[in-house]
C-alpha cells in the first residue's frame, strides 16, 4: 500500500509530492523523466512492491512539486533526493532514474555516494548537451513561455516509444500527456535549463565501483547503438541489457522483460 504525501527539501527549500510503500527491507527510490511525472512508475512500482520498498517523487518542475524559480539542476535534484530519503528514514538505498530521472540518478551517486548501493538507469546515458540540443531546448523553452506545453506534450510523449507499440501502451500515453497539465510550465523551463546545463558525467561514472543496471531499448533514437557500443567498453564491470521492440521507455513497452532484469540485479 503506497501513501502519497508532501514533503519540504531543508536544502532548497522546495516542497516534493512524494510516494511511499512504506515496507520491506530493501529500498528502490525511482525517478522519473522529463514531462512525467511519479505516475509513470505506477504499474512498474507495484510489481516491486511485492518484495522491496519503492519511493518515487515529482522531481522538481514536474508534477505538483515545487521548483527552483531558475534552474532545476541535477545536482539540486539530487540534495532533494537526498533530504527526501532523511525525511523517509531512508539511509541507503537502490537509486534508479529513467532519463533525465537517469541524469539526475548520476548525480546522485556523484555527490552521495555514501547513501546507495546500487544504480539502475533506463534509457539514459551520462553525455551532456550537444550543442544542436542546446539550440532545439532554447526552442522548446520560448514554446512554452508561449503557452504551448501541452501540444508540445502531446506531439513529444508518443515519440518516446515505438510506434509498433503505440496502440498496446496507448492508455500509459494518454495518461502522461494529460498529467503535464500538473506541471508548472516555469517550472518545465527551469528543468530545461538544468538539462543543458547538466555536466559530462562519463568520467564521474568511473569511479563508481558498486553494482549498476544499464537497460536500453533496440530501437531507442535517443540512445544510438553507438553510444550503446560505448557505455559497454567504458563500463565493462557494469550490467548492459538492451530491450528488444521498445523504444525510450523499456519499462513500460518491455514491462514484464525489464521487470524480470530489474528483480534478478536487486537480488544479487
Amino acid at each position: 500500500m503506497f501513501m502519497e504525501f508532501f514533503a519540504k527539501s531543508s536544502s532548497t527549500g522546495i516542497t516534493v509530492h512524494i510516494n511511499d510503500s512504506k515496507k520491506g527491507d530493501k529500498a528502490v527510490f525511482l525517478l522519473h523523466g522529463y514531462l512525467e511525472t511519479m505516475y509513470v512508475w505506477t504499474e512498474f512500482a507495484e510489481l516491486l512492491e511485492n518484495d522491496y520498498r519503492v519511493i518515487t517523487i515529482d522531481l522538481p518542475g514536474h508534477g505538483i512539486s515545487g521548483t527552483s524559480p531558475e534552474c532545476n539542476g541535477t545536482e539540486l535534484c539530487a540534495d532533494v533526493v537526498r533530504d527526501m530519503m532523511d525525511i523517509v528514514g531512508l539511509n541507503k538505498c537502490t537509486i534508479g532514474g529513467h532519463s533525465m530521472g537517469g541524469y539526475v540518478a548520476m548525480a546522485c551517486i556523484e555527490k552521495y555516494p555514501e547513501r546507495f548501493d546500487k544504480l539502475l538507469i533506463f534509457n539514459s546515458n551520462p553525455y551532456p548537451d550537444a550543442q544542436e540540443k542546446q539550440v532545439l531546448r532554447e526552442k522548446e523553452i520560448e514554446n512554452i513561455k508561449a503557452g504551448n506545453l501541452m501540444s508540445i506534450a502531446a506531439e513529444s510523449i508518443p515519440h518516446f516509444y515505438k510506434p509498433e507499440n503505440l496502440r498496446i501502451c496507448n492508455d500509459k500515453i494518454k495518461e502522461t500527456i494529460q498529467l503535464c497539465d500538473t506541471h508548472d510550465p516555469m517550472g518545465i523551463v527551469a528543468s530545461l535549463r538544468g538539462l543543458q546545463s547538466r555536466p559530462d558525467r562519463r568520467e564521474d561514472l568511473k569511479k563508481w565501483k558498486k553494482p549498476a543496471l544499464w537497460i536500453y531499448g533496440d530501437s531507442d533514437r535517443h540512445m544510438t547503438a553507438e553510444r550503446i557500443e560505448f557505455m559497454k567498453k567504458t563500463y565493462p564491470d557494469f550490467n548492459h541489457v538492451v530491450m528488444p521492440d521498445c523504444a525510450h521507455m523499456s519499462f513500460v513497452e518491455q514491462q514484464r522483460l525489464t521487470l524480470d532484469t530489474v528483480s534478478e540485479f536487486l537480488k544479487c
